[in-house]
């Protein structure tokens, strides 16, 4: 199973980017799906995940408020709404799978992205 993460870019601080994540290959039918980040020399941190039926989120501390995660099963799609965008949100967002509860423990995800840069300059 491949994720597919787009709509990463370069964003001026206050701004607003839509990520969005897709699968090849199969579907997200019955997985939990998280966004984790990476920064630069930074270890991967969790951002927000959700419940397959949608119905349950949570987030990071840091992005409550700001960030909404959300998923269209019939388009089989993940998205991960960011608004009033910081510098300090500037890393490599990746999508992930886990068939299991949704967690924010990025070891017990089963499929990852290959991640989408954002850039949030000052």
């Amino acid at each position: 199973v491949q994720l597919q993460a787009s709509g990463g870019g370069l964003v001026q601080a206050g701004g607003s980017l839509r990520l969005s994540c897709e699968p090849s290959g199969r579907t997200f039918s019955g997985y939990d799906m998280g966004w984790f980040r990476q920064a630069s020399g930074k270890e991967r941190e969790f951002v927000a995940a959700i419940r397959w039926s949608g119905g349950i989120t949570f987030y990071a501390d840091s992005v409550k408020g700001r960030f909404t995660i959300s998923r269209d099963n019939a388009k089989n799609t993940v998205y991960l709404q960011m608004n009033s965008l910081k510098p300090e949100d500037t890393a490599v967002y990746y999508c992930a799978a886990n068939a299991g509860p949704a967690t924010v423990v990025a070891e017990r995800y089963d499929y990852w992205g290959q991640g989408t840069k954002v850039t949030v300059s000052s």
